[in-house]
């Protein structure tokens, strides 16, 4: 997982014949090699020879049998020997698939747990040695549905894609952009793999390779790597593929009746249940696939996995579904799929029959899972996790509300101030509502609290459809007071008397970026994408962002004098310049929006906990805020020029446009002290007031507020 190229370096390259003996200095070795199982038997017996007797062993196999990779060795390396079954980009895909065979120790199977857990960022589900495991099996169960209907159904393959992905609550590559994705010739050989494995399976001719998916790798047509499979960009056009011609056609209408108004429900399980009622055509396939799906789903337990969370796990961390096919199951209605399977005489597994005997209603219940004759035991979680679902449904945690955020009690003393609005943007009700609660944290007997949310992403900062409207109705006086109020803010946080850390995950934006930077605490989770972006709407940071963004530049330099700060400088203005956003937490603190102090998390999961607990061991130690910056090295007017003329090239290597190259010069007037001709020494209020001078007057310009308009409408910048 390379966040940065720092962090690349740490690879040390090698090849099987001069430097296999470096594997003997290794505590855990991974096999990659060809899916051949002779061969990697072979390299098996090659590694019992070499490694130490308390190395792992693990194979990253798909399609092989597990046990029969370690056959024949001695039993302290079957003992230490397991499948890690890794999904593909495995930075971005969250399963980590453990397959112990019956050799392996307990005690290895945790510790590569733990392992998987805390240091990978995994979600880790333990899975059978049954072919292609659990989400593979259950995942190219459903691309083969989604091509049947394309061949046999009339479905066009931009129906399909539209019917499963987003709207179903899975990702935008959907079926058919996923098998390009992925490789068709891949799609194949797991097919003709699978199928002679899994004789007993009640659906096993649906893993017969489609004489479409042949025809297509016979010619080489292999998906994204050939540049086309299913899909074929041509010029500009999106193309796809004709089952009966074989040739690639524009886009026909798509004919799923009224399925935008579906698309619009925001409520997934409410909408799932609109697909299912749909009379149409895209109800008619969703209930058809679902239907198979689920029932595929409930027939492969116990054979592949023992609890319904292993399946569901499976497909929401290695496939990106948002519910896994068990949570569909009860957002549907249990009783009603039931009736509909036994209607349409799909397979249900004497499990599930047993279930309605018992009178169960659904597989989840008051954060249960059904196991068996009528017993729900907990949910499963890791230790270290904080489950917001969980503490809000006993009323009392909830210490503090309004319409778009509230105060929730994490216990022990630790209090979660929560963003609700719309893109956890910091709308005037978010603002208002974190002033009031940190007046309740400082009077009432709270250790600390965490700022964060159990969203994807922490915060897209500004509410710009406010900020534009306040623009254009010429409110310019309401604008700078609530500008002058979120600085106030954003300083009242960084030197509060109580601990405040920022527990951040995903995108955090703008406004967003300010608030973390305000935090003097901050637990990030390793996919934090984080940038001080408003150049991009025709704004600069006006929250303090800058002034911290100064700071830090000084900071990293050895001392105050001006040409060591200016590298630093340099960089910082290019950062907010080109509105820069991180690629992870690591790379945020190489370009200073996360301090050097952060606590990165590989699994974004654990980041409420770990900020919990960075506020119980700051409060027993005796907490102090950061002590007062009155002090900022400015280098004034020679550093501006110098900021300016980097902005001049960029301009005329056609890289900003005369407007970006205009903000940037309003960026480098606050970054270097305004007025100031030579390097000074100034308070933190210096660089606010210089801020909130220079963003009121950018809100008025016309190219500031087409950014806004465009940005509102397209979610995308404009470079005017």
């Amino acid at each position: 997982m390379f966040f940065t190229e720092k962090t690349a370096r740490r690879v040390i390259p090698g090849n099987f014949d001069d430097h296999f003996h470096r594997v003997a200095e290794v505590d855990w070795v991974i096999e990659a090699v060809v899916e051949n199982l002779e061969i990697k038997q072979q390299l098996m017996q090659r590694l019992e020879e070499t490694i130490r007797e308390d190395t792992l062993i693990s194979t990253n196999t798909s399609g092989l049998p597990i046990h029969a990779i370690a056959q024949g060795h001695s039993e302290s390396f079957r003992k230490r020997f397991l499948g890690t079954h890794f999904f593909n980009p495995p930075r971005y895909l969250k399963l980590l698939e453990l397959i112990p065979t019956p050799d392996t120790d307990p005690q290895v199977l945790e510790q590569m747990k733990w392992f998987g857990q805390i240091h990978l960022g995994k979600g880790v589900v333990i899975a059978k040695d049954t072919p292609n495991f659990i989400a593979n099996r259950i995942g190219m169960f459903v691309t083969m549905l989604g091509i049947k209907a394309s061949t046999e159904q009339g479905y066009t393959i931009e129906e399909i894609d539209t019917l499963t992905g987003e709207i179903a609550g899975r990702p935008k590559s959907a079926t058919f952009r996923t098998a390009d994705l992925v490789g068709l010739d891949t799609l194949m050989y797991v097919a003709y793999n699978l199928y002679p494995a899994i004789p007993h399976d009640e659906s096993r001719e649906m893993f017969r390779v489609p004489k479409v998916l042949k025809k297509l790798v016979e010619t080489g047509t292999l998906g994204a790597k050939t540049g086309q499979g299913f899909y074929k960009k041509q010029e500009s056009q999106i193309l796809s593929l004709n089952p009966e011609t074989m040739g690639y056609e524009a886009a026909r209408p798509i004919n799923l009746g009224d399925i935008e108004a579906i698309r619009k429900i925001p409520d997934l399980k409410e909408r799932l249940r609109a697909l299912y009622n749909d009379p149409g055509r895209a109800g008619e396939f969703f209930r058809q696939s679902t239907l198979a799906i689920l029932s595929y789903s409930a027939n492969r337990i116990p054979e592949i996995a023992d609890c319904v969370t292993d399946v569901d796990r499976a497909m929401r961390w290695g496939f990106g579904w948002e519910l896994g096919p068990f949570e569909i199951w009860d957002a549907l209605g249990f009783e009603r799929v039931l009736a509909d399977m036994k209607a349409a005489n799909i397979p249900v597994p004497e499990w599930v029959e047993t279930m309605q005997q018992m009178c169960a209603k659904s597989f989840y219940k008051n954060h249960h899972v059904y196991k068996s004759e009528l017993h729900y035991t907990p949910l499963e979680t890791s230790t270290d996790e904080i489950d917001l679902n969980i503490i809000k449904t006993n009323s009392d945690n909830v210490l503090w509300q309004n319409p778009e955020a509230a105060l929730l009690n994490l216990g022990d003393g630790v209090v979660l101030y929560e963003f609700r609005s719309k893109g956890n943007t910091l709308s005037l009700n978010v603002v208002n509502g974190l002033a009031e609660v940190l007046d309740l944290l400082e009077t009432r007997n709270y250790k600390g609290m965490v700022i964060g949310n159990g969203s994807a992403h922490f915060s897209g900062g500004a509410n710009l459809a406010e900020m534009g409207m306040m623009a254009q109705s010429g409110q310019f006086d309401a604008i700078a007071r609530l500008i002058v109020q979120f600085q106030s803010l954003m300083q009242r946080i960084h030197y509060f008397p109580k601990p405040i850390v920022a527990a951040v995950q995903g995108r955090a934006l703008g406004g967003g970026c300010e608030l973390v930077m305000a935090c003097p605490q901050v637990v990030a989770a390793a996919e934090t994408y984080i940038g001080l972006v408003e150049l991009g709407v025709g704004l600069i940071p006006g929250a303090g962002g800058i002034m911290r963004m100064v700071a830090r530049a000084t900071e990293r330099a050895l001392t105050e004098t001006p040409s060591q700060i200016q590298p630093f400088l340099r960089q910082a203005f290019e950062t907010i310049a080109m509105a820069k956003v991180s690629n992870s937490a690591y790379e945020a603190q190489e370009l200073g929006y996360l301090p050097c102090n952060a606590r990165i998390v590989m699994d974004g999961d654990r980041r409420l906990a770990v900020a919990k607990a960075e506020i119980l061991h700051l409060s027993q130690i005796g907490y102090a805020p950061p002590p007062e910056q009155n002090s900022i090295m400015v280098l004034g007017r020679p550093t501006r020029a110098m900021l300016e003329h980097a902005a001049y090239v960029f301009n005329q290597g056609g890289y900003a446009s005369e407007y970006d190259r205009y903000l940037a010069g309003r960026l480098a007037y606050v970054m270097t002290g305004g007025e100031l001709t030579a390097p000074s020494l100034v308070p933190e209020e210096y660089l606010l007031q210089l801020e909130r001078e220079t963003f009121i007057p950018l809100l008025s310009q016309p190219k500031t507020q087409e950014r806004i308009a465009y940005m509102l409408k397209t979610k995308k910048p404009l470079r005017n």
